[in-house]
């Protein structure tokens, strides 16, 4: 009879899940309705300060929660009531397809709007207990030299260098310093065995355990990754003192709808989904792990499943993985666990203890940096959700493979990773991609088999290579450049280069006529260390079955009359780049060939009056017009009478579209936006 209420009740979990999985869709996919409207002055307790280079960035509690941007360093503390004057922004989203959604991260944080400040004002000092503890904790750990580490495993603030974030990245070891269940169940055991020690009852353990559990979800801002295993120790808990007899794996999912419930937005939260994508994964094949006696077996058993469960979720949001990454765990796991993370704890009650924690923490650095030149990385496009639902079937088929002993299951994974792998060379479409990338262009074309990069883009707040370009790249699956292209020496067209030939693979360089500038110097001293082959001012480029014909060839006095103006056609249609040409060179373009019309036009000098003359536009009528232009940008980019000049064209414009994309394929075009 027991048993067939413990079938009913997991039944019913399961039928909740899926309730709670359709009503959370319907949840992040409608208007979220804020409690602010339009105001300049809004009054709230600072929940969290960080600092960015001399920067503030404060999580307000008012009405509900915002981001607080300043300009400069305050002298306010956690708990204090203040007054802000500026303006509410909404946070902005990706412009790039399959990057980061900034605007969904900060709504899994229950944040709506951005509060840009000019002018803040105490109203109040801090009086809240659980504030003050924190502020005496954060004063405490600045004193101490491996301060950084200690708010990282305490306080759940990951200060760490970028430099040394990037070697765990790579290394696939990010997740051993994002404070998680594995933090908290380390936690745990130090205080079941002090417990243990005093002999208290088991429900007084549990709900001293509990508490903890609480305040340090509170140090750690109540991450999604702590609050999972905050709630799901108090389900365990539970589960034992009333002996109900649930499954681990149906009380993870209880944990999962209530998490859903409180906020369906942390569907986007990069560490909620590992969280509970390992935890499940581990659960389930928990028979698996602990049929090794031996510890570091134990370890690699866990490692590789972890690892594997991940591996969508990896792909996703880095867009490659580490083979090395399960072997690689063995090492820093017990490091970590064992003695790194134990030690911070001891080192916050014991100051002597805080040479030998950074001691050992430039050990940790050192092997993390020597190991991540050994990584071997595959690089993986951006996957839909059906087949992550794909992959996920493929690993679990995989992983209980493993289980029992059959070498044959290994088969699907491995298939289904090389297919991923060589996706580029098996998908027949051509796509250009107008990047946004600000004031500055920068195009892709994937011809087939073959990649190519008209301009880099460039800008003196960012590294767009770094954080736009090649991250895309990767999305895309794309392993190398095989020509990028620069239609000038201008900083906002070739700024990057240099960026980009020193972070990924590129073949050839091929420069515009007329004489190098300092910039394009700067590169080709960069491309001949490397071996890079370069050439300028050619005629034309082979591209698979398609040419590109460089139709700019003479030699004028300025930059911009020297861009590479590029025509190509691709499975019927017509493109044009334009660079930052000018009129002049249209007419000399005009005069010198029959052109045709033109189904994308890339327009000239990101719309300047300078270019796109009404003759031009006239001779060769685009259909699509695209103009990439930064947001609000000094120049008042793009000029009114270009747009006149256009306005038989449909206009696509990057600061306000994001990046614009022309996908053809079986002889259609198909046009996709990614609005910021």
């Amino acid at each position: 009879m027991k048993n067939l209420k413990i079938t009913l009740l997991y039944k019913i979990i399961i039928i909740f899940l899926f309730i709670t999985l359709g009503i959370t869709y319907y949840r992040i996919k409608r208007n979220n309705i804020s409690k602010y409207k339009d105001e300049n002055v809004i009054i709230g307790i600072i929940n969290d300060i960080k600092e960015i280079d001399n920067r503030t960035q404060i999580e307000l509690i008012g009405k509900e929660k915002i981001l607080v941007t300043y300009k400069d360093k305050i002298k306010y503390k956690l708990g204090d009531k203040i007054k802000i004057y500026g303006e509410l922004q909404i946070p902005s989203k990706n412009t790039l397809f399959n990057q980061f959604n900034y605007r969904n991260y900060l709504k899994s944080k229950r944040i709506n709007y951005i509060f840009k400040v000019s002018k803040i004002e105490l109203v109040k000092e801090n009086i809240s207990l659980k504030y003050k503890i924190k502020n005496i904790l954060i004063k405490h750990i600045d004193k101490f030299k491996a301060k950084e580490y200690l708010k990282t495993f305490i306080l759940g603030i990951n200060d760490i260098e970028k430099e040394t974030k990037q070697t765990y990245q790579t290394n696939g070891i990010s997740h051993l310093f994002a404070v998680s269940g594995m933090h908290l169940s380390l936690f745990a055991s130090i205080l079941i065995f002090i417990l243990k020690r005093i002999k208290t009852k088991e429900t007084i353990n549990y709900i001293i355990i509990i508490i903890f559990f609480i305040f340090f979800a509170f140090l750690t801002n109540y991450t999604p990754s702590v609050l999972r295993a905050l709630i799901l120790y108090i389900l365990i808990s539970i589960n034992k003192l009333l002996k109900l007899k649930i499954k681990t794996l149906y009380l993870i999912i209880i944990d999962l709808i209530i998490l859903l419930i409180y906020n369906p937005f942390y569907i986007y939260n990069t560490g909620f989904i590992y969280s509970f994508a390992i935890a499940t994964s581990l659960i389930l094949f928990s028979k698996t792990i602990n049929k090794y006696k031996n510890y570091f077996l134990k370890i690699l058993m866990t490692s590789i499943i972890s690892f594997l469960s991940s591996i969508p979720i990896s792909i996703n949001s880095f867009h490659e993985i580490n083979l090395l990454t399960p072997f690689i765990n063995l090492i820093f796991v017990p490091l970590i666990s064992i003695i790194i993370f134990p030690l911070s704890i001891l080192t916050l009650i014991i100051k002597p203890l805080d040479s030998i924690l950074l001691l050992l923490i430039n050990i940790l650095e050192k092997l993390s940096l020597l190991i991540s030149k050994l990584n071997i990385n595959i690089i993986l496009s951006h996957i839909p959700w059906y087949l992550t639902i794909i992959y996920y079937i493929t690993i679990m088929f995989f992983i209980s493979g493993i289980r029992s002993k059959k070498t044959i299951k290994t088969i699907p994974l491995i298939v289904l990773l090389l297919i991923h792998t060589n996706i580029k060379q098996i998908a027949q479409e051509n796509i250009v991609t107008m990047l946004n990338v600000g004031q500055g262009d920068s195009i892709l074309i994937e011809n087939l088999n073959k990649t190519i990069l008209i301009d880099t883009g460039g800008n003196d707040y960012s590294q767009i290579v770094e954080s736009k370009t090649i991250p895309y790249l990767k999305s895309k699956g794309i392993k190398k450049i095989n020509n990028l292209i620069l239609t000038h020496g201008d900083f906002d067209h070739m700024g990057e280069a240099i960026n980009l030939v020193n972070n990924f693979k590129v073949d050839k360089v091929i420069f515009n006529c007329g004489p190098y500038n300092d910039l394009e110097k700067e590169l080709i001293k960069v491309l001949d260390k490397k071996k890079i082959k370069h050439y300028s001012c050619i005629n034309e480029l082979n591209i698979d079955k398609n040419k590109l014909y460089f139709l700019q060839t003479k030699e004028y006095d300025n930059e911009n009359d020297n861009s590479n103006i590029i025509y190509t056609e691709l499975d019927g249609y017509k493109f044009m780049f334009m660079g930052d040409a000018s009129i002049t060179t249209e007419k000399e373009i005009l005069d010198k060939y029959n052109l045709p019309d033109i189904d994308v036009l890339k327009v000239g000098h990101h719309g300047s009056k300078t270019s796109s003359s009404i003759e031009f536009i006239n001779v060769i009528n685009p259909k699509y017009s695209v103009i990439s232009v930064g947001k609000n940008n000094r120049y008042g980019h793009p000029n009114k009478e270009v747009l006149n000049n256009l306005e038989n064209s449909k206009i696509y414009r990057t600061d306000k579209d994001g990046s614009i994309l022309f996908k053809i394929k079986n002889n259609k075009l198909k046009i996709e936006t990614c609005i910021p």
